[in-house]
């Protein structure tokens, strides 16, 4: 496998040998003063460039950067839609284990690149690119809910909970585990950072879906929460639906109380009984009630 210092002295080897490559920035962990280091990181680069038409017209270009494993065209796909015209996208991950993210940028459009709090600039020709500050993680911190975010999301978490009800005494475990783990626990992962935030201030960066969650929610939380992760047995399933409800409700109020926001109490009664007589309610059962 390539080391780091190799992938970047290849990748800015190629800018400068190549004429319409004017500028290089490198974004993404790798930038970060605080991601954990290790072997699976890409490398997110982009490549600011005076002609995009030719790269995506000739892309045998990139061969030079090694043998790929397989490569993804973002923006020559349907599902998902492309991005924006300003850029074209090369997603490669090579055999020998390295992964670049590669954006072909436009030079004309520059005014318009977002520039994000992890970025630096690694080249640039022409010396015309205002400088960027030293990376922080400003751009990936969490702020504080507002009185209606916090609210949206208590009534969302609550509102779908019947549905993953519904699916699991059908025994529709494909319906049943996508309202739960696609839509439920998104608004649980959302509560769950602002509990977070609260503990940190809002300056520490929970990671991209709570990968960072472990290091700052309290042991019992934690272990509440990889309890709400469960397989196909619909028994287990009812379990970390029930475990998923008892977390929401403890960081919900928690938050609630930190900021005066009011938790709809009967709400949550509400749905729990209901949830509850649902788990039990008879296979042959012609009446909800």
């Amino acid at each position: 496998m390539r080391s780091e210092q190799e992938m970047i002295e290849l990748i800015l080897d190629t800018a400068k040998k190549d004429e319409r490559i004017r500028a290089v920035i490198m974004q993404g962990s790798r930038t970060n003063p605080h991601a954990k280091r290790d072997i699976f990181q890409d490398f997110d680069v982009v490549y600011v460039v005076t002609d995009l038409s030719s790269f995506k017209e000739n892309p045998e270009w990139i061969d030079q950067f090694g043998e790929r494993m397989i490569m993804q065209l973002p923006d020559d796909m349907d599902d998902p839609p492309p991005g924006e015209a300003n850029s074209y996208g090369y997603l490669m991950q090579f055999a020998d284990g390295n992964r670049i993210d590669l954006a072909i940028y436009s030079r004309s459009k520059l005014r318009e690149f977002k520039r994000d709090s992890l970025s630096v600039l690694l080249l640039d020709k022409d010396g015309t690119i205002e400088p960027f500050p030293v990376p922080d993680e400003k751009d990936y911190l969490p702020g504080p809910p507002t009185t209606k975010n916090f609210a949206d999301c208590c009534n969302e978490f609550w509102w779908v909970c019947p549905y993953v009800a519904k699916g699991l005494w059908r025994e529709e475990i494909t319906y049943a585990k996508y309202m739960q783990d696609q839509i439920v626990r998104q608004q649980l992962m959302k509560m769950l950072g602002w509990h977070i935030g609260i503990k940190t201030q809002f300056q520490s960066n929970p990671g991209k879906f709570g990968k960072y969650f472990k290091q700052y929610l309290e042991p019992g939380l934690w272990d509440m929460l990889v309890e709400t992760y469960s397989d196909a047995d619909y028994e287990r399933a009812w379990n970390s639906l029930e475990k998923m409800c008892q977390l929401f409700r403890l960081t919900s109020q928690s938050v609630a109380e930190h900021f005066g926001f009011e938790y709809h109490h009967e709400e949550d009664k509400n749905v729990s009984a209901y949830l509850n007589h649902v788990r039990f309610l008879p296979k042959d059962a012609e009446e909800i009630y």
